[in-house]
């Protein structure tokens, strides 16, 4: 009866006996593995099971030999089987202990599961399509990374159905993780596991390439050593998947199971999905961020600019009335001093908003190929000085740098600037390092408004006590500050953002409480000729007899324009705005120089009214003023190089001089 009951069963069914050998085989078992009944009998059962797992199975099987029990089917005693054509599929298995006069034996029933597998690998992976599916909305919907990590780690932990999920971050400065994010995870586990992923041998190569790293077993005597100690806090493998930013890592997901050898091929794919989806919403953020950031500087500087350009026009009114008042009262010692001093804080307010400027990006500039050696060899000496014997300062420039495209003093002034910023930071000493190297920026690497190209990157770091996120986001505005009144104006590093944006660079910033700050100019390296300025040609006599058209929308400001160059001697037509403007031009012709401000409220601006005006008058002579350090509102204009600025606030002297130079000078091409 036995025997005919082995043979119709509807599995596998193999007997073996003590040892471990086929005693017995049903036709369902030759006809699952391919040996004929024959080859089978006497054969060790571990011929049917894979090679890499044929130890782990001999181990089970003397185990179970030791204390036979039954063990119906599917009770997760799932196992590969291997065919005679080395073809392996999954199977499950049903064991039972049989008494028999030769002996004990176990009776193994055998189904091939391959179908019900595939059915379940495809439930699987529905269940992750929509975990997927939920994560990436809540990426899409979020706003920020804080939103993004209070829900993410629940729902992958859900989605694998295991114990605990982190996400961890490498600080770009220092070079260390910390976790970001967690569920399921003890505080203990929380404060331990960056020392432990640190030690690993596998994420220091996981930050460094992209690709996931497996411990099956953390409590394996092959596990990398530090994996022990997660087993203590009842996790027995774990899958570890890099955060990518870029091209680079920026940390990794973390999943950990109370199971060994928990995570499978899809399971780790999983993963891989969620962390492209987190490090593609992170860099989303982050460049919002960057874009809002950026935008709001945009438009403090509009304002900033437009503010500096009418103070100078105040400061050209009150500064030109002192000095007719000077010269009028030149008789009166007691009341020149008063006069002196008060133009000395017309020169100090001339200063404050050429500061506002440079943040505003309406200086002018004069970029010219600037070695970068040279300067950092320069500015080591200086700075020593300057920043005292507590500083340790070190500056490395490689040899045969490229020359950068900028002005040089305007450079040299914003890493002075960076230095003594980073002194005040360390007000008990520290180290400050200021570098050079050249970098290539892709379309992909590129930072806001930078275009792909070479540039040269001047680095300041510091060892100070850094500066948290929200004081890090408004360090470039001007006027803000965190030093004590009257010990900061605010606008040093927004200089220097002016500086920088306007030569054609970027300027970043990396700092965190307790750590130091790192503070990086990107800038153009020199791609085509110096451009030379027309020099003055020195003459002292400033006086003379023409016709000047003095155009000017600000009646204060056109007045003192007036009374400067009618006490040099000059015939002085005015108009308020273009149109009177040509109508003058048109009905005089022995003008012989217009001098015109840029901005002349509506209509047409000085240059438009300087292009026209020597295309109907091509002998015509022009010189034009502005409150900006620039030609135009616009900071993308190019300059008119066949026109010369004279900037606001302007005194008598420099009026005249600039009027006699433009009138003295022969353009050879016009």
């Amino acid at each position: 009866m036995f025997r005919e009951l082995f043979d119709a069963a509807p599995d596998a069914m193999i007997a073996v006996n003590h040892d471990g050998h086929i005693v017995r085989a049903n036709a369902q078992a030759v006809r699952l593995f391919g040996y004929a009944e024959s080859e089978l009998h006497g054969a060790a059962i571990e011929i049917l099971i894979p090679g890499h797992a044929r130890a782990g199975h001999e181990r089970h099987r003397m185990g179970y030999t030791a204390n036979p029990r039954v063990r119906p089917m599917g009770t997760g005693q799932e196992l590969t089987g291997l065919k005679r054509n080395g073809e392996e599929f999954p199977v499950e298995i049903a064991l039972s202990p049989i008494h028999t006069p030769q002996g004990q034996m176990i009776v193994a029933s055998i189904r091939d599961i391959s179908e019900t597998q595939r059915a379940r690998q495809a439930l699987v992976r529905a269940r992750y399509d929509t975990f997927v599916t939920q994560i990436g909305q809540l990426v899409l919907a979020a706003t920020d990374l804080d939103a993004i990590a209070e829900q993410a780690p629940e729902l992958v932990a859900d989605a694998l159905d295991v114990a605990g999920v982190a996400i961890v971050f490498r600080h770009a400065q220092r070079r260390t993780l910390q976790v970001s994010a967690a569920f399921g995870l003890s505080d203990a586990l929380l404060d331990a596991l960056p020392s432990v992923l640190s030690s690993l041998d596998g994420p220091k190569h996981l930050l460094a390439i992209d690709r996931s790293f497996i411990i099956e077993d953390c409590a394996d005597v092959n596990a990398p050593m530090d994996a022990t100690l997660l087993a203590t806090f009842g996790f027995q493998s774990a899958v570890l998947t890099p955060l990518i930013d870029g091209s680079e890592p920026m940390g990794m997901l973390v999943a950990l199971s109370s199971v060994a050898r928990r995570f499978d091929h899809d399971s780790v794919y999983f993963l891989r999905s969620i962390a492209n989806l987190l490090g593609a919403a992170m860099q989303r953020i982050r460049m919002e961020e960057q874009l809002s950031h950026a935008q709001r500087l945009e438009a403090v500087g509009q304002l900033t600019g437009g503010i500096a350009h009418d103070f100078n026009n105040l400061l050209t009114v009150i500064s030109g009335n002192l000095q007719i008042l000077e010269s009028e009262l030149s008789d009166r010692p007691q009341t020149r001093d008063i006069i002196s001093s008060a133009l000395r804080a017309v020169g100090r307010g001339a200063e404050l908003t050429r500061k506002l400027l440079a943040f505003a990006r309406r200086q002018r500039l004069s970029p010219s190929a600037c070695d970068p050696g040279r300067l950092l060899g320069d500015l080591d000496t200086m700075l020593k000085r300057t920043l005292g014997e507590t500083i340790a300062l070190e500056i490395a420039c490689p040899d045969n740098m490229p020359a950068v495209f900028a002005d040089a003093g305007q450079l040299e002034a914003a890493l002075v600037n960076l230095a003594i910023n980073a002194r005040d930071a360390m007000p008990r000493g520290g180290r400050l390092s200021i570098t050079a190297e050249t970098r290539r920026h892709d379309e992909a690497s590129a930072m806001g408004e930078l275009k792909p190209g070479d540039y040269v990157v001047f680095a300041v770091r510091d060892t100070g006590c850094g500066m948290p996120p929200e004081v890090l986001a408004r360090a470039f505005e001007p006027f803000f500050t965190t030093k004590e009144p009257g010990k900061g104006s605010g606008l040093g590093l927004s200089m220097v953002y002016g500086f920088v944006k306007q030569s054609g660079g970027h300027l970043a910033a990396d700092s965190q409480l307790g750590y130091g700050t790192r503070v990086e100019m990107h800038l153009p390296v020199m791609r085509y000729a110096e451009r030379k300025n027309i020099g003055t040609d020195g003459t002292s006599d400033c006086r003379g007899n023409e016709a000047i058209l003095v155009v000017e929308d600000e009646p204060d400001v056109r007045g003192i324009a007036i009374v400067f160059l009618r006490s040099a001697g000059y015939s002085v037509f005015s108009a308020e705005n273009a149109e009177v403007a040509l109508a003058l031009l048109a009905a005089n012709r022995d003008i012989a120089l217009v001098f015109s401000d840029v901005v002349l409220g509506s209509g047409m601006t000085g240059i438009e009214l300087a292009k026209e005006a020597l295309r109907r008058l091509p002998g015509l002579k022009v010189l034009l003023t502005s409150g900006y350090e620039h030609f135009a509102l616009d900071e993308g204009a190019a300059m008119p190089s066949e026109f010369e600025l004279l900037q606001k606030p302007y005194t008598r002297e420099s009026l005249v001089a600039a009027v006699r130079e433009s009138l003295d000078y022969r353009r050879v091409d016009r």
